[in-house]
């Protein structure tokens, strides 16, 4: 009966024979940090403004409600206080509305350049990587020619 060769040490040699160069994972690991680093800070920005956007809306809001709970002389004043009311709450949420349109205005631009440069970068660095494996793999190639030689 036949054995089966054992071509373990075959397949170890000719792995060792084709470099992996670790420092192409380290710098894509290093540049989808600081893709995350940037979207993150794109991401703090925008929520920092509505937050202020919100917070002045609500202090908008109050001093027009402060205005039109005061007590009134007739019993028509707090009609026209209550239109009051509702008209300025509208302007103001027109107001506060666009404010926050103008935010995601923003958000959607940065988050569109970040894109558009991390694709540049990944792009960029995948040349570089591939480039590299063709230069060593051709290197082992004709090493192994040489030795056949």
């Amino acid at each position: 009966m036949t054995k089966t060769p054992d071509f373990t040490k075959v397949m170890q040699d000719m792995m060792a024979s084709f470099p992996v160069d670790a420092s192409a994972f380290q710098n894509a690991f290093k540049t989808q940090a600081a893709f995350g680093e940037k979207l993150t800070k794109v991401a703090l920005e925008a929520a920092e403004k509505s937050t202020e956007i919100s917070s002045k809306w609500a202090k908008d809001a109050l001093a027009k409600l402060s205005a039109a709970a005061t007590a009134k002389a007739e019993p028509a004043d707090y009609t026209k206080a209550a239109t009051d009311f509702a008209s300025a709450t509208a302007e103001i949420a027109s107001e506060h509305m666009a404010a926050f349109a103008e935010v995601a205005k923003k958000v959607q631009m940065d988050t569109v350049e970040l894109m558009l440069a991390a694709g540049k970068t990944a792009s960029n660095e995948a040349s570089a990587a591939v480039k590299k494996a063709t230069d060593d793999v051709t290197a082992v190639a004709k090493k192994a020619a040489a030795a056949a030689n």
